[in-house]
């Protein structure tokens, strides 16, 4: 059997029944692919399943707002997916009628879908002869074939986008390129893969090399930046909390979150009570202390936030202030989130 004929048949005993393999829907395929860029199958199917039950069809996800995708989306992370995927339902249902293009180049053409996403819709809803490339099948390609030149590197992007088209099954490209994805998770595992049993360690190259555990090669290009967030956490005597939505282009753009001081490295308590004057809260501050001494390390892809919460205790009225039993109406990154269940269960007991 050639490789791709070892990749479907290894498919066709070891698939998973995943939801979105019921289906060769555009709308539910698309879904399920933005969903799953950079987030492993078990964290994203709850949310796929949560998606689809709010919002059926294209059109239903397009007349949502955006802070009720947000609010679904909320703990799945990389949010500007959320926002290409609202944005792409939109143009979906009021420009197109309601139709996904039906070819890779007219899939290419909707914001949040590049090369991999519009060939994996095009294969698997149109059976358009297109390879995926993800990170499963460069794994599979440069072990197999013995590959070291780095996969995010120019030459290695177009190099093994071109192996990819010359191997793949033409006959059967819906279940080839769900297989060999399949086959990149499951068998040729990033670590520790099991190559006694793997059907393809006869003539796979790394494997005779001793190289298994060397390739792919990837160049570390990220460099980690390190950010200083101090959250201000504006309480009155109603549980009035002040809350303000994030804007810019930068990390969690429209979620909400409370007041904000960055700095550029860990500060204490006056000069956080200098800030608090800048904010001009025309309210005596009745306490202020911090509530976490270690700061909380939330790990994003290229930057660390070193976060502390900072408890103000105010009397009177609020402005930009909003009942603490509401704030789980607004979508906040999961960080925040997790600070919020045990701030209302203090407040409760």
């Amino acid at each position: 059997m050639s490789f791709s004929q070892k990749v479907l048949h290894w498919y066709a005993l070891n698939m998973r029944h995943l939801p979105w393999r019921a289906t060769q829907n555009p709308y539910r395929i698309w879904l399920s692919e933005i969903m799953l860029q950079q987030t492993r199958v078990a964290q994203g199917t709850p949310y796929y399943l949560k998606f689809v039950e709010k919002y059926p069809t294209v059109i239903d996800l397009a007349e949502a707002s955006e802070d009720e995708v947000l609010k679904l989306w909320q703990g799945l992370g990389y949010y500007s997916r959320a926002r290409n995927l609202h944005a792409t339902a939109k143009k979906v249902a009021f420009e197109l009628n309601g139709q996904f293009p039906n070819t890779y180049k007219g899939l290419l053409k909707l914001k949040g879908v590049g090369d991999y996403t519009a060939s994996a819709i095009a294969s698997i809803c149109f059976n358009e002869p297109k390879a995926v490339v993800d990170g499963n099948v460069y794994r599979v390609l440069a072990r197999y074939f013995g590959i070291d030149t780095p996969i995010n590197s120019t030459e290695g992007i177009k190099y093994f986008k071109e192996l990819a088209t010359e191997v793949m099954n033409t006959d059967n490209i819906r279940d080839y390129n769900q297989g060999i994805m399949e086959f990149g998770s499951l068998q040729c595992a990033p670590k520790n893969p099991d190559c006694t049993v793997c059907p393809l360690n006869e003539s796979c190259v790394a494997l005779e090399k001793n190289m298994v555990d060397k390739l792919p090669v990837k160049i570390n290009k990220t460099k980690i930046r390190k950010r200083y967030f101090n959250y201000l956490v504006i309480l009155n005597e109603k549980n009035e909390i002040c809350l303000q939505q994030r804007t810019g282009k930068g990390i969690w753009q429209n979620l909400w979150e409370f007041p904000l001081i960055e700095s550029l490295e860990k500060i204490e308590i006056d000069a956080i009570r200098n800030q608090i004057n800048k904010l001009k809260i025309n309210n005596s501050i009745s306490e202020l202390y911090l509530h976490n001494e270690i700061e909380i390390v939330h790990k994003l892809s290229h930057q660390h936030l070193y976060t502390r919460f900072w408890m103000v205790k105010t009397n009177g009225e609020l402005e930009n202030s909003i009942p603490l039993t509401k704030i789980e109406d607004y979508p906040v990154p999961v960080l925040l989130a997790e600070f919020i269940k045990e701030l209302q269960s203090s407040i409760v007991s």
